[in-house]
């Protein structure tokens, strides 16, 4: 993998000041929304707000982790870009993939298992609830030939680039 010449697209430009992005309240398995967990992230959208004031990385940039926000690697090759989106748990059922102008959107649910057993909870540590990622697509991005698959919780999106879209080079002359 070469990570040294990291591309100057900002693929997450407005996934931040999207409201609907990230992760809905955790909910418990009567169905209502847990109250510490609705005081928790209030909290964490608080200090997100308060943070970025001060230039500081929030969970909305995607540069601390939040609940339910999957994991996205994009890698660029010559003739197309491949996005992986990690969503174990989830099924292949319970994600949307949308292309809205230049963005694409990929919206998805984790659902809590229904069981019918009685019994009480000593610890629960996994997330349910839904999540949306917005990434913005680069010029020379064939929308129209957009193809993903679904294998193992993992969302593979591969987006062709159109090789005249790409950026030229072309020296300017200084003049004296």
């Amino acid at each position: 993998m070469n990570t040294h010449k990291p591309s100057p697209w900002n693929w997450l430009r407005h996934e931040a000041s999207d409201t609907r992005s990230g992760s809905t309240p955790v909910k418990s398995s009567g169905g209502e929304v847990s109250p510490l967990m609705g005081i928790h992230q209030e909290l964490d959208r608080w200090m997100d707000r308060v943070m970025g004031q001060f230039g500081m990385p929030s969970s909305a940039s995607g540069e601390v982790p939040s609940l339910l926000r999957p994991s996205v690697d994009i890698a660029e090759r010559d003739k197309e870009y491949v996005i992986s989106v990690e969503v174990p748990g989830v099924e292949e059922k319970d994600i949307k993939l949308n292309l809205e102008d230049d963005q694409l959107i990929i919206e998805g649910e984790k659902r809590q298992e229904e069981k019918s057993e009685e019994g009480r909870y000593q610890r629960i540590e996994r997330s349910y609830g839904s999540f949306r990622r917005m990434l913005n697509l680069p010029a020379d991005a064939r929308k129209e030939e957009i193809q993903a698959s679904f294998n193992n919780g993992v969302l593979t999106v591969t987006i062709p680039r159109d090789a005249e879209a790409a950026p030229k080079r072309q020296e300017i002359p200084i003049k004296h």
